[in-house]
């Protein structure tokens, strides 16, 4: 039996299970990018697949401060596109 995988929202600091959060990742490359996989190398953080909490980290840049870069607007509106 695989243990389940645990992780906290960036917005909310709710623990939930890996997969109903979103892993957003800054590459080595300073690239931002959505991780579907969870295995991407880089700074990760975590966001509920909610839209009320993906709208309020835009809000408080809350992606800006988590992964020490500036995250466009293009990267929020993906994710809502993708719940």
């Amino acid at each position: 039996m695989k243990k389940e995988i645990k992780r906290k929202c960036i917005a909310t600091n709710e623990v939930k299970n890996r997969n109903e959060l979103f892993r957003i990742v800054k590459t080595p490359n300073n690239e931002v990018k959505v991780d579907f996989t969870y295995k991407l190398n880089g700074r990760g953080a975590y966001l509920s697949k909610n839209k009320d909490v993906i709208l309020l980290a835009k809000k408080k840049k809350l992606l800006n401060r988590a992964l020490e870069t500036d995250v466009s607007d293009d990267v929020y509106d993906f994710l809502i596109t993708r719940l």
